[in-house]
């Protein structure tokens, strides 16, 4: 199947410095899940531009044929971390048709906030 994109674009993204609670499920981060229908492995390429410099990356992954990938942002580390505190927008390249969709769940306070939108396909 090729359904999806092989570029998409989120122009949001923050990754809270504080969190609530304890263990990896409530520590505040944004993540994006890869979604690859097609029958060859995606090669992924993401680059972080922000607003007070030089863009960061590509960050490169691969999503398997056939299947899902779920990728925190607070995760990322070569070439770099992703700065927590700091507005940045991404771009995800893929080498075969993939759908994209982000997550943030901010839990600064008890009341935790979770927000998921589609990436925008270009």
């Amino acid at each position: 199947m090729n359904i999806g994109h092989k570029r998409w674009i989120i122009a949001d993204g923050y990754i809270p410095a504080g969190s609530t609670g304890s263990g990896r499920e409530l520590v505040s981060h944004d993540a994006i899940c890869i979604l690859n229908c097609g029958l060859r492995d995606a090669r992924i390429e993401i680059t972080l531009y922000f607003s007070d410099r030089e863009p960061a990356g590509p960050y490169r992954f691969t999503v398997e044929a056939e299947r899902t990938r779920h990728l925190r942002f607070n995760d990322f580390a070569d070439p770099e971390p992703v700065p927590h505190n700091t507005d940045y927008a991404s771009v995800i390249e893929a080498d075969v048709p993939v759908i994209v969709q982000h997550t943030r769940l901010d839990s600064r306070q008890p009341a935790l906030a979770l927000m998921t939108t589609i990436a925008y396909p270009a």
